[in-house]
């Protein structure tokens, strides 16, 4: 099989950023198919779709891309590799290897993984994107002495099993203040918040696994994850991309972006 994941190098000089999509994958090992219902790993409903549409002009920025190409029902990329939950405050999250989608239906038509098959999925799925992206970002601290990963995310609107209301435009999360130097967030917040889009910190989402494992400010290795959700850049019925939501939140992106290339300078 191919790398799990895919890099894409950037169009022009290169700048210390990197933008991960752990969960904008579609695709499933062939050995693997048989055991999930058909009608669901056809289109599996968890997919952060068309995130590589939305940042498609990163790599014209000198940005690298790596997006992974299994689905996050295979092993989810941005959970505990030990299985330790994200949040405590009664939400529910779908585990490392899921076996219910995010409103609870079962995904699995013969079985469940096992322990020895998690163990499999992490070895061979999961530390390899994260090696990757490690190797990345210290060629960015040789090159440059410094390096931003910025963790892409979408989400639906509504999804009642992590919260009743429905989720601002755009979450941008850095651990609490712990995964990003304060300049750093708050650059890209200001530049968020700039638009007319509802801009939340923190709240509800500070970051998954990939923020908490990666970032380590005090060796000058920052990350940011920003949830935004689909309403943005498709349709009503979140199903289809939508040309001229997508337009409006790409340009916000863009700029936020350029900025931080200007303030990774003087950090």
């Amino acid at each position: 099989m191919a790398l799990p994941f895919e890099v894409v190098p950037p169009l022009v000089t290169r700048v210390p950023i990197l933008i991960s999509m752990p969960h904008s994958g579609t695709a499933f090992p062939e050995e693997l198919r048989p055991l999930y219902k058909p009608h669901l790993i056809d289109a599996p409903e968890d997919t952060d779709w068309f995130l590589d549409r939305i940042y498609d002009f990163a790599p014209q920025l000198g940005i690298t891309v790596i997006k992974a190409r299994l689905s996050r029902w295979v092993i989810d990329l941005n959970r505990d590799p030990e299985h330790k939950p994200l949040y405590d405050d009664g939400r529910i999250i779908t585990e490392l290897c899921p076996t219910k989608t995010f409103l609870g239906e079962p995904i699995y038509e013969n079985g469940v993984p096992d322990d020895p098959e998690i163990s499999k999925r992490l070895t061979e799925y999961y530390w390899p994107y994260y090696e990757k992206i490690q190797e990345q970002l210290d060629q960015f601290k040789t090159k440059f002495g410094k390096a931003l990963l910025w963790d892409a995310h979408s989400i639906k609107q509504l999804v009642p099993t992590i919260r009743e209301d429905p989720f601002p435009d755009l979450v941008l999360g850095d651990n609490d203040g712990t995964s990003a130097h304060e300049e750093i967030s708050k650059q890209a917040f200001q530049w968020l918040n700039g638009a007319t889009f509802k801009v939340k910190h923190n709240d509800p989402f500070k970051g998954g696994h990939i923020t908490r494992y990666f970032g380590k400010p005090e060796e000058n290795q920052h990350v940011l994850q920003l949830e935004m959700t689909k309403i943005n850049y498709m349709d009503d019925s979140e199903t289809k991309f939508e040309h001229n939501r997508a337009k409006k939140i790409k340009t916000i992106l863009r700029e936020t972006l350029v900025a931080l290339i200007k303030k990774l300078e003087d950090i």
